[in-house]
């Protein structure tokens, strides 16, 4: 990579004109500034999980560039909107990375958006770091570019069968989408199962349906006892009011994707006794380090929205610094994905990441929170 004087220096032996072009951040790498892209539902679904992760990865880049940023360099982060859509979220990478020349990937919120995404970084040979996602495809093949800082859905998925087999629930359901993620959603549940003796009851639907007829006779035929929730979270919500509505009350449990706030916002009341699994603890319990320097940091930033999806944009963006930290001053991709194969039982103050060159997704933080009375989120 040259130097930024190195760069000036040929722009001015090229055309004297020419100083109007930015040079000063090669491969999104300046003289004082690493800028960052990440492309997230802002708006429309899941947008409180984008606004939610972006405002905590904004928190922890502040307290960096408070106190000088990363040898010397301070973290930009440009934040597009894809309002939880696939191919705005493609155009928006190809976005960052042509016109904004970030340097890496960031963020990115939601299966479609983020597998779309990773697709195009690879080819450009982009790290793509922290996706609010836990779908295998960003997982399975091992993508040297793709590092993973959340639990994977089936490590979730795993749990929530132990603790409903552990307090007798036997007839399970999964409510999923008829697509490849959702059917893999399915097979993981059936293999935790079939260890039980036991197999699950399939609610299939169609992606981005709001009713589900066929569905609720099904629910009720088999007397299901608890039903998975696995999907985005306004259709997670449909299906428990319309089930609630014809007095079908099995324990729903939804998978982190759906966001507990954002839940909570589309169902109300209804939302009450609805479990969550989370990959990050809960942001209003200073029950580890991590959460107290999050809740430090929010509350600098004049926050006081506090959420797991900003916890989770929060912890994301630590790893990504830390990264930084190791890959020494002078940053490139290269030296960026090496040292971030150094974290190897790196201890984020609670929550642990374990890199290396053979795996980028090694974190396994689960728990499972019920949403209460007035909306809040209880473990």
């Amino acid at each position: 990579m040259l130097s930024y004087r190195a760069c000036m220096a040929s722009v001015l032996a090229v055309n004297f004109l020419s100083l109007s072009v930015p040079c000063a951040a090669q491969d999104g790498v300046g003289k004082d500034s690493i800028v960052i892209g990440q492309s997230a539902a802002l708006t429309g679904p899941g947008a409180m999980i984008g606004n939610g992760a972006r405002e905590g990865a904004l928190a922890y880049f502040a307290e960096v560039n408070r106190k000088g940023g990363v040898h010397g360099r301070k973290i930009v982060l440009e934040s597009l909107d894809d309002a939880f859509n696939a191919g705005k979220a493609a155009a928006n990478t190809r976005s960052l990375i042509a016109k904004k020349n970030v340097f890496a990937l960031f963020g990115y919120v939601g299966g479609p958006a983020s597998i779309a995404a990773l697709a195009i970084a690879t080819e450009a040979k982009m790290p793509f770091v922290g996706a609010l996602n836990g779908n295998d495809a960003l997982r399975d093949p091992f993508n040297r570019y793709a590092f993973n800082v959340r639990a994977s859905f089936a490590d979730e998925l795993v749990y929530v069968i132990d603790h409903l087999t552990t307090v007798g629930m036997s007839r399970v359901a999964v409510f999923h989408a008829n697509d490849a993620p959702g059917r893999r959603a399915l097979a993981t549940v059936e293999q935790a199962l079939s260890k039980k003796g036991l197999k699950p009851i399939p609610l299939p639907y169609e992606r981005n349906s709001m009713v589900f007829p066929q569905l609720l006779p099904v629910l009720a035929e088999q007397d299901s006892q608890a039903v998975i929730l696995v999907g985005a979270p306004g259709t997670a919500a449909a299906f428990v009011r319309e089930a609630k509505k014809v007095n079908l009350n099995p324990q729903f449990v939804g998978l982190s994707s759906i966001g507990a706030s954002e839940l909570v916002k589309e169902l109300g009341a209804d939302a009450h006794g609805v479990g969550m699994m989370q990959v990050v603890p809960l942001p209003n319990s200073a029950t580890f380090p991590i959460v107290s320097e999050y809740q430090k940091a929010m509350a600098q930033a004049g926050t006081k929205n506090l959420s797991h999806a900003s916890l989770e944009g929060f912890i994301a963006a630590k790893v990504l610094v830390e990264g930084l930290r190791r890959a020494g001053p002078r940053l490139t991709r290269e030296r960026f994905i090496e040292a971030m194969e150094t974290l190897t039982g790196y201890d984020l103050g609670g929550p642990v990441v374990s890199f290396s060159p053979k795996n980028h997704s090694s974190a396994t933080f689960v728990e499972l929170t019920v949403v209460g009375k007035n909306g809040a989120i209880l473990r």
